[in-house]
């Protein structure tokens, strides 16, 4: 289960070689997973992004900044799994440096992953199907995340999404040079459908409700640095968060 005790978020998007994101899949679902949690991570969710059949999106979780470090470094650095699966990992990758380096927006935003990971030999594909949205901000995050609540939240659970999740940019120092971390500062929400037809029966209304566009979208506009960055997701049959 991943609650708040895990509120150090990473979402990374990687760029992988044409045709090769199965083949990073099924070598990171196999066999590096339960070897980045025994050193003190946890996965929370890896991803097809169905707009963009070159890349791979994932999530991992950390208690906190010290961990995160001493955890990356027992991975990386010190670890048997990265040194033997690295070279086949690397062969998929054109570009894994679109990291997010992320904390709750509040006491009671961060992700709340119950159950049971699939076993390491599962292949069903689950239905489910999540959005994610990138906000670039020009304003201060807490006054952001005041007028998400307050003006985009009731929007989004109106047309069927209901924020699952929301995360604002952690300024905290980066723990593990060797992988960078964007310095953007953001904010980002999740929502969690069922499946497909939801999703994209959710968009639908969205862009059908004139006060979006006449009212939050316009306000929304005046406090980001550019446009915001929307992935449809698909998670894997080994992802948390399904």
């Amino acid at each position: 289960m991943t609650e708040n005790i895990w509120p150090v978020v990473e979402l990374r998007q990687y760029t992988l070689r044409p045709g090769a994101r199965d083949v990073l899949i099924e070598l990171f679902d196999r066999e590096l997973v339960e070897t980045q949690e025994a050193v003190g991570m946890r996965i929370v969710a890896q991803f097809r992004d169905e707009d963009d059949p070159d890349r791979f999106v994932w999530m991992r979780a950390f208690p906190d900044m010290a961990t995160r470090g001493a955890a990356l470094t027992a991975f990386y650095v010190e670890g048997t799994a990265w040194r033997t699966h690295a070279p086949a990992a690397r062969a998929t990758m054109v570009d894994t440096t679109d990291a997010l380096l992320l904390q709750p927006a509040s006491a009671t935003s961060g992700f709340v992953v119950s159950g049971t990971r699939p076993g390491v030999h599962a292949t069903d594909l689950p239905e489910s199907r999540v959005l994610a949205t990138i906000y670039y901000l020009d304003t201060p995050k807490e006054e952001f995340a005041e007028f998400f609540d307050a003006s985009v939240r009731p929007v989004l659970a109106a047309t069927g999404a209901p924020p699952t999740a929301c995360y604002l940019t952690d300024p905290t120092p980066n723990t593990f040079a060797p992988l960078p971390i964007r310095d953007e500062n953001v904010f980002v929400w999740f929502a969690l459908f069922d499946n497909a037809e939801r999703r994209t029966a959710h968009l639908d209304q969205l862009a059908a409700t004139e006060a979006w566009h006449t009212e939050v979208q316009p306000e929304l506009a005046k406090r980001l640095s550019g446009p915001p960055e929307q992935l449809r997701l698909a998670p894997t049959a080994r992802s948390m968060l399904r």
